[in-house]
């Protein structure tokens, strides 16, 4: 955090200074939404939903964000790494079927304090790193041993249509590498007696109207 790098934008501010780069995050994780959600993904959510923590401010930034309110105006709570551990532990103790975190890419060092501190006090739940794409290969990295299923969002293939609705031209390339390696840390899917996902990758893919074209390339 002193020379932040954790994305592709690589802004290189002092975090640590109380500096902001362009996702506006500062020292303490902060949070938006904590739930159980039973409309994730059917083998992430499971028959008891997937234990959510959405995280404030976004390194991406989409014009058509669903979520304007917690990623570009930063609605939320900032909260110490020990009470974020905390929150872990409650989503599990609520029976929640994964921990999914939302939006995390830029808390990555604070969130890996906190589940260490969680698996010091009993937190065992597979943890979902749900992401847009938009990060570095060398993250992705950090994260092993830590997240056991990667749930990115591949928006964009163009050039011209990443810089026009995230202002980030360099997407697809930022988002493939982070993809492959995501794939390579977790390995094939690995799914339970229920259905429910316990290891592997999951993309999603945005349509964007008018621009399937991109679809059909990838």
């Amino acid at each position: 955090l002193s020379s932040c790098r954790l994305c592709p934008r690589r802004c290189g501010v002092n975090r640590l200074q109380g500096r902001k780069g362009w996702c506006g995050a500062g020292i303490r994780p902060k949070v938006a939404l904590v739930s159980l959600h039973p409309w994730e993904e059917p083998c992430i959510a499971g028959d008891r939903g997937a234990g959510t923590v959405f995280f404030s401010h976004c390194n991406l930034g989409c014009v058509f964000c669903q979520n304007y309110e917690i990623s570009h105006e930063g609605q939320g709570e900032e909260i110490s790494e020990e009470r974020l551990a905390q929150v872990f532990l409650e989503q599990q103790a609520r029976g929640a079927s994964t921990l999914d975190l939302v939006t995390p890419v830029h808390y990555a060092p604070q969130i890996l304090a906190a589940l260490d501190q969680a698996k010091q006090q009993g937190f065992s739940l597979p943890v979902v790193w749900n992401s847009s794409g938009y990060e570095s290969a060398e993250l992705i990295e950090a994260l092993k041993g830590y997240v056991d299923v990667f749930l990115p969002d591949l928006k964009y293939r163009e050039t011209a249509s990443a810089e026009r609705y995230s202002h980030a031209a360099d997407y697809f390339s930022a988002a493939a590498a982070a993809i492959q390696k995501m794939v390579e840390l977790a390995g094939p899917p690995v799914f339970d007696e229920d259905g429910l996902m316990r290891r592997g990758v999951l993309v999603r893919h945005l349509v964007l109207p008018g621009h399937r074209k991109e679809s059909m390339q990838l």
